[in-house]
């Protein structure tokens, strides 16, 4: 396995591979994500037009696409995104926005997941002007009728990290589940780390 790191424009050529990616993991509990490739190309956009983003395809053998991580400046995503912030007085131009790990099941359990922190929490403290690395996370009731009883919390992870769940920094966003016939609302909670 190799780690591919990726700026702007350069995700171009692999934004088909990271949407199939994503949507292959955010089929699974908790987002539960019943989305298109169309919808992912659109949503990554933003990370092909921010030349300080930052995109890590962790890839295999065959250099297929196994893994992915992502992060850009908070100023630079979607408005949803930054709504919290300005809302309770903070500057996004001071956040650096993680937007998502995520890696194939054969893959997990080996410490990708804390590399792929290393890398964006390595790029955000690059970035000028960036105090602080954030990402938000759907919140889910623990007896939700669809979470596994094989489901394993990232929280120990982010809490070893030294992210902190903030409460009152929240996003609410809809997208259909693979168990609905329309979108329906969720609401995402932000952590917070200072750098």
């Amino acid at each position: 396995m190799r780690f591919l790191p990726l700026r702007g424009t350069e995700l171009q050529p692999w934004l088909a591979d990271l949407g199939r990616l994503r949507l292959t993991i955010f089929r699974e509990y908790p987002y539960l994500y019943q989305g298109s490739l169309s919808d992912e190309e659109k949503y990554l956009s933003n990370y092909t037009e921010a030349p300080d983003s930052l995109i890590i395809l962790a890839l295999d053998e065959s250099g297929q696409a196994i893994g992915a991580t992502t992060c850009l400046p908070l100023t630079r995503a979607h408005p949803e995104f930054q709504a919290p912030f300005h809302s309770h007085g903070l500057d996004p131009a001071e956040y650096c926005y993680f937007g998502e790990s995520v890696l194939l099941p054969p893959w997990r359990g080996r410490g990708l997941g804390g590399q792929f922190f290393d890398f964006r929490e390595a790029h955000a403290r690059s970035l000028p002007g960036v105090r602080f690395a954030t990402f938000c996370a759907v919140d889910r009731p623990t007896d939700h009728p669809l979470r596994p009883e094989t489901y394993r919390s990232p929280e120990p992870l982010w809490h070893r990290r030294h992210y902190q769940r903030q409460p009152h920094l929240t996003a609410e966003f809809s997208w259909q589940e693979v168990n609905q016939p329309s979108d329906t609302p969720h609401q995402l909670t932000f952590w917070v780390k200072p750098l």
